[in-house]
């Protein structure tokens, strides 16, 4: 049997994670009731850009105090801080950096997709872009994520799975202005690591300056739906609907928050 598409959804201005969190939960339970009352409920991929923020994933949650003064820290750098139920540590999200969200449910397959075959194809599909589009050639890693050498990641993947329904996924460096964030945290616990951008390897030529996130949608979009063998189809956004009307609230409010506070980053 054929599996329904996946609809998708590019956010054109950068969305406050708290924002983009409290959507994922409002499709999570929209998702799980429809279900439940054996009603259609549709797949989601959510791809945007974040306002600069630092999240800390579920396993650092138990050491509060340590996590309350580094959150004041970074705060100082004019980042937002967040405590998340994602898979590992502390990571960085932001502008020149693609994230995406993929809100599926993996009990559409008999037997269900596992959590493990889940990231696999998320980061086959990370992997098959930087290739494709750039010829940037991963290495294998013990860690999750994408490494372009033991001491370089350009990607990562951190995830939650409830009821067989994903929230969370993954984010890939394109421009160079994440790196100098990413160098103020030891990121995902790795502490001889550094992050990379598609911008500083690719072996396409051209001038790194043109590479943007908007120019990178497209064939992710494309390979997503590739390695995860479903069809990838434009959400139209202007219907009536619960999840249509709470991605239009998310777009109007990251709009209207007008930009953020660009501290200066040592």
């Amino acid at each position: 049997m054929s599996l329904p598409p996946i609809f998708y959804h590019c956010f054109k201005s950068p969305v406050p994670y708290t924002k983009a969190l409290a959507l994922q939960e409002r499709i999570h339970a929209h998702q799980l009731l429809a279900r439940k009352t054996s009603q259609t409920h549709r797949d989601y991929l959510l791809l945007l850009e974040h306002r600069p923020v630092y999240t800390f994933g579920r396993r650092q949650l138990e050491s509060s105090e340590e996590i309350a003064s580094e959150a004041a820290r970074l705060r100082g750098l004019g980042a937002d801080c967040v405590s998340t139920k994602r898979g590992g540590e502390t990571t960085y999200h932001g502008p020149g950096q693609v994230v995406g969200y993929p809100l599926l449910d993996l009990g559409r397959t008999s037997p269900p997709v596992g959590i493990r075959e889940y990231i696999c194809k998320l980061q086959k599909t990370l992997e098959a872009h930087l290739l494709e589009a750039h010829g940037i050639q991963h290495i294998p890693s013990e860690h999750t994520g994408v490494f372009l050498d033991p001491y370089t990641k350009v990607a990562s993947i951190g995830v939650q799975v409830r009821h067989r329904l994903t929230t969370h996924g993954f984010a890939m460096n394109i421009t160079d202005e994440p790196l100098v964030w990413f160098n103020r945290v030891v990121a995902c616990g790795l502490t001889d690591v550094k992050a990379g951008s598609i911008a500083k390897f690719s072996k396409t030529g051209g001038d790194p300056s043109s590479i943007s996130v908007a120019a990178e949608l497209a064939g992710l979009i494309s390979r997503f739906g590739r390695i995860t063998g479903r069809e990838l189809v434009e959400l139209d956004v202007s219907e009536r609907g619960e999840v249509e009307d709470a991605i239009r609230t998310a777009e109007h409010d990251a709009v209207k928050i007008g930009p953020w506070s660009r501290i200066p980053v040592p």
